[in-house]
């Protein structure tokens, strides 16, 4: 350490030349001087740090085991994982291994794992846990009827299915979008629809009737939650089936030609069999429309299949098919013999 000072006495030489006298303080030692003028700059010595911490890591380690090496084999699960939660390596005692690397290396560990980390799990809905949540749930349930013993009396006393899916998947959000679609299903036989407001029914509802498992079907999307869409479709169906038994003015001035389907009954076809029946057992009578649509065809032997052969001729066209069985109903209504194919 140097110190300046300027020093001068009045009358004396030094004033007039102005003497500057140069003093220095010893206050370090001369090897550290000597050890500072050597080093110009300190070296950071990082690998030295890491290697000390590390050490000190594998002491720690050896001291204190992991958290999952030192869980009982019998303990209760359920009290380490009570729910769902995000995952933590040191609670789960299992060698759980999840991620994507190269062919032929193994997936990397649970330590420090990101991808089990950002998924959610099942760890907490084990056997022992669902078995013990469910005998404590039991006392807020009611036993099953006796009497719902088969699929057959479920069917007749709970007509109405409704249909949803929950989906568990790796994603940002829980939420799948195709959770919130409905799906509504009753047979159409269980609803009470006379003929006439069964056909106005079929007309409304379109093509969500399938003839083979007699199911009518109402699906629900358009709204962003499930019970929104549940709500719609328990519209859509009493919606239609109101509107089915609605009589408007102009259908009571509807005449045969204006019918949408080719009702037997009504028709002329009827009234032929009728009358031919009549003369076969020597009845000639003159009826009234009325009398004709009433009439029982049950008298008339193989009428039954006679009309069923004819509606299904003209509502569904003429194939092979239809053809091939209207022919037989009008041999076996005749008593002719069936046509054989050579």
């Amino acid at each position: 350490m140097s110190v300046f000072i300027k020093y001068s006495k009045p009358g004396s030489l030094g004033a007039v030349f102005n003497v500057q006298v140069l003093w220095r303080f010893n206050s370090t030692t001369a090897e550290s001087i000597r050890k500072e003028e050597d080093e110009e700059f300190r070296v950071l010595d990082i690998l030295k740090k890491k290697d000390r911490q590390q050490k000190k890591q594998i002491r720690r380690a050896d001291i204190q085991p992991d958290r999952a090496d030192r869980m009982a084999t019998d303990q209760n699960w359920g009290n380490v994982w009570p729910g769902p939660k995000t995952f933590h390596p040191s609670s789960v005692p299992l060698p759980i291994r999840q991620g994507y690397v190269p062919k032929g290396q193994a997936p990397p560990g649970k330590k420090a794992n990101a991808e089990l980390m950002k998924i959610p799990n099942f760890l907490h809905l084990t056997p022992p846990v669902i078995k013990t949540q469910c005998e404590a749930i039991k006392k807020y349930c009611t036993e099953w009827p006796k009497l719902l013993n088969s699929e057959e009396t479920i069917e007749k006393h709970y007509p109405l299915e409704i249909i949803s899916s929950d989906y568990c998947h790796a994603s940002p959000t829980i939420r799948n979008p195709l959770a919130r679609v409905v799906n509504l299903r009753i047979k159409l036989s269980s609803l009470n629809l006379d003929k006439r407001a069964r056909d106005k029914f079929l007309r409304l509802i379109g093509d969500r009737y399938d003839e083979k498992t007699d199911l009518v079907t109402f699906i629900a999307d358009r709204c962003p939650m499930r019970k929104q869409n549940l709500d719609y479709v328990n519209y859509l169906l009493t919606a239609c089936y109101h509107e089915s038994w609605s009589v408007e003015d102009w259908e009571s001035e509807k005449t045969e030609e204006d019918m949408e389907y080719y009702d037997w009954n009504n028709n002329a076809s009827k009234r032929s069999l009728v009358n031919w029946f009549l003369k076969c057992n020597n009845e000639e009578k003159e009826l009234t429309d009325e009398e004709y649509k009433n009439f029982d065809i049950s008298k008339i032997p193989n009428a039954e299949g006679y009309k069923n052969a004819v509606n299904s001729l003209m509502n569904d066209g003429e194939c092979d098919a239809t053809l091939k069985t209207y022919g037989s109903s009008v041999r076996k209504l005749l008593g002719l013999p069936e046509k054989k194919v050579t």
